[in-house]
């Protein structure tokens, strides 16, 4: 073997090395122009609330996909590698991560800071339906707050505290700056919803959904909650046919004909009403627990909210 040949294929060798450990690096994030410190965030909608906090000041990760359904999504195991990794961890807590919970517990056994969202969101209980029956799990804590812009405004300013603390090597005054102009975004928006909502008479303001996940913003906004298709606080759960035949009762007996189903589910219980009822329910679509890839309708919280104020609007005084 001549010296010629030899010289070539180590150089081949310590080129693919190279490539190898340049791969590495990028993919754990540890490559040129990711030493940033790292947030976790484990729902999309806390994603995008602690990204636009965050700005540049630290590179926010989020676990859960778009269009995905938060009480079902699971991760891999370099997502829960990335946990125990981070400098600060914000979930939603109060149950509605179910397949997350043991990976952030985890990540804060092993000295993470974490963040629970919900539970500083001045949490309500989920309450037995107001005419269809006591619902699955009533007493137990209700996850979706970020259906109030107020109580989002409060958590804000809680993550905003949170990163200051626990990410090293943030400037706090660009955060707060940050913040700061959220915070406006988010009261605009609460202002508007109100205006929005103002238009639908007190007779229509009864919301019967997919499940129960608009708690929140029936409390802040003045609405009547008849009942869920699916009497639980999760997907997870399925309805009974004498839930249904409850539910139904309850519709007819309010006079109400729309449903609002989430719409990163399929509508097929929603459609169950529809047969029930005679065919003339009205099942309106709604971002309730999940963002959508950008341009697709709900790329971030401010314009999930503002559509699904819009098609609330829209769908109750049509009814």
């Amino acid at each position: 073997m001549s010296v010629r040949v030899t010289t070539a294929r180590l150089r081949a060798l310590l080129l693919t090395l190279v490539t190898f450990l340049l791969v590495a690096g990028t993919a754990t994030g540890c490559g040129p122009g990711d030493d940033r410190p790292r947030i976790v965030v484990t729902t999309n909608i806390l994603g995008d609330i602690t990204r636009e906090i965050a700005g540049e000041e630290a590179e926010v990760s989020v676990l859960m996909k778009p269009n995905a359904d938060p009480h079902s999504f699971g991760l891999s195991a370099v997502q829960a590698a990335e946990l125990e990794n981070a400098d600060l961890v914000v979930h939603n807590g109060l149950g509605l991560e179910e397949n997350v919970t043991r990976h952030v517990e985890a990540a804060r056994e092993s000295g993470v800071a974490t963040f629970a969202a919900g539970e500083a969101a001045d949490p309500l209980t989920f309450h037995a339906d107001e005419e269809g029956g006591p619902g699955d799990g009533a007493g137990a804590p209700d996850p979706h707050f970020w259906t109030d812009p107020d109580r989002v405004r409060k958590v804000a300013g809680l993550i905003t505290d949170r990163i200051i603390e626990h990410v090293d090597g943030v400037d706090e005054k660009a955060v707060r700056d940050n913040a700061e102009r959220y915070d406006g975004q988010l009261a605009a928006l609460s202002t508007w919803m109100e205006k929005s909502f103002a238009a639908i008479p007190e007779g229509r303001r009864a919301l019967v959904t997919n499940h129960h996940v608009f708690g929140y913003l029936a409390e802040r906004f003045g609405f009547r909650v008849i009942g869920a298709v699916i009497p639980s606080g999760t997907t997870l759960a399925s309805p009974s046919s004498s839930d249904l035949r409850s539910l139904t009762r309850a519709m007819e007996k309010a006079d109400v004909r729309t449903v609002f189903a989430d719409s990163s589910q399929p509508t097929r219980l929603a459609d169950v009403l529809r047969r029930e009822m005679g065919g003339d329910v009205n099942v309106v679509p709604l971002y309730s627990e999940s963002l959508t890839e950008k341009g697709e309708g709900a790329g971030t919280y401010l314009e999930m909210m503002r559509a699904n104020t819009s098609a609330m609007a829209e769908g109750l005084t049509g009814n």
